[in-house]
């Protein structure tokens, strides 16, 4: 199973009482609303961006353009990426047109941050964006340990940080970010997990408008990597604090933690008391969470 969403208990489905309508035929509104290279020019002004009907990856031609000397903040779009993966190489696809997917090339200014600072202003970015740009409600929009930003308690959005070296020196930060806005989760098991942003705000979402909202909030928050700021803002809306939680060993599959996610450390680590009151430091890299079956 992929890497899944933390949900309360009981919950059963991520579909709102009254969904707008998914399938697999766009409306007018949805097909003006389509991303090219001009929509994109006009919502990301001077901006280098490139722009891709059709991609294998956005992160991977994200790097390859970055070892080719692409500035910072360089964004690569697609409607459709046929080898999009998530944390752990996990393969994540979502048919064309139904999702926002781009990556975003940063060059450090001090090589010496943590590349989970990256993986904080990202998550924080994007949720900022979501609730300046849709008018959507705080306690909506929360951020699952380590980065995973859901909506109503459901995964919307997942990030992916992957840096890019050049010998033992750091080059740049790619920030692969896709967002459900009208993706339709046809599995039982998607439809528990995981939402959409029209699924909820029965409208059209102005995708290119959305990016260029994102990457604003990015570049605000990446320009505070190294103050408290940052930290606070992403721990504020983490809603893994507080749960019980079942740390997941990814490359053994066995569970290394239960117990309750009291906080989290400003190197991005969380804090698990386990049954038996020992305090544990997660690290986002090497696990996953899900919430222990209950009985």
């Amino acid at each position: 199973m992929g890497l899944i969403a933390l949900k309360a208990k009981g919950s059963t489905s991520c579909a709102p009482p009254h969904r707008s309508r998914i399938s697999g035929r766009p409306t007018v509104s949805e097909r003006s609303e389509a991303l090219t290279a001009e929509r994109l020019r006009a919502a990301l002004g001077e901006r280098p961006f490139r722009f891709f009907e059709t991609i294998s990856s956005t992160n991977d031609v994200a790097r390859t353009w970055a070892s080719e000397g692409a500035p910072h903040g360089a964004v690569v779009v697609t409607e459709f990426q046929a080898q999009g993966r998530g944390r752990f190489g996990r393969r994540w696809q979502a048919p064309s047109g139904t999702a926002l997917l781009f990556s975003v090339i940063l060059r450090p200014a001090n090589a010496a941050i943590s590349v989970t600072r990256y993986t904080m202003a990202a998550a924080v970015a994007v949720r900022s964006a979501l609730l300046d740009q849709l008018g959507l409600e705080a306690e909506s929009v929360k951020l699952k340990w380590p980065n995973d930003i859901q909506l109503h308690g459901c995964k919307v959005c997942g990030i992916l940080i992957e840096p890019l070296w050049r010998g033992a020196a750091l080059e740049a930060i790619i920030v692969g970010i896709g967002l459900n806005v009208r993706v339709p989760f046809d599995s039982a098991e998607l439809r528990a997990t995981a939402t959409s942003l029209e699924a909820h705000l029965q409208a059209t979402v102005d995708r290119a408008l959305l990016l260029a909202q994102i990457l604003d909030h990015l570049e605000f928050w990446t320009a505070r990597l190294e103050g408290t700021a940052l930290f606070q803002a992403w721990r504020a809306a983490l809603n893994t604090l507080g749960e019980r939680v079942q740390a997941i060993d990814v490359s053994t599959a066995q569970p290394i933690a239960v117990g309750q996610a009291l906080d989290v450390d400003e190197d991005g680590a969380l804090l698990v008391r386990t049954d038996d009151g020992t305090i544990r430091r997660v690290v986002a890299g090497e696990i996953t969470l899900q919430l222990p079956k209950v009985e």
